[in-house]
């Protein structure tokens, strides 16, 4: 890593589609089935419907079979066909995303 992490992101991004459920931890009834744009193991970039607060907390369900992640908003961008991109991170845990979990 020697020292060089420039936005504070450290970790490497893969773009990988996996689909997830995307919800509100205040709303977690009312999801959205979507897919990411990017995953790391401490966060990930989702396309949404609906425009988030920076800090509101959200729920990403893997629709295959992972565990459930609470997250944090960081950023959310419109994006063209009045979607966005979130930006989420994941504060106390790590994420192996299917393929690779080969450690």
């Amino acid at each position: 890593m020697n020292g060089a992490h420039f936005d504070g992101r450290v970790e490497k991004r893969l773009p990988t589609s996996v689909p997830v459920y995307l919800a509100s931890l205040e709303e977690p009834r009312s999801r959205e089935r979507t897919l990411t744009e990017n995953v790391s193991s401490r966060g990930v970039r989702v396309i949404s419907q609906r425009f988030w607060q920076s800090g509101e907390e959200s729920l990403i369900t893997p629709l295959t079979g992972e565990f459930r992640q609470v997250g944090r908003v960081i950023y959310c961008l419109p994006t063209a066909g009045d979607r966005f991109c979130v930006g989420v991170e994941f504060s106390d845990r790590t994420v192996k995303w299917g393929e690779h979990s080969s450690d």
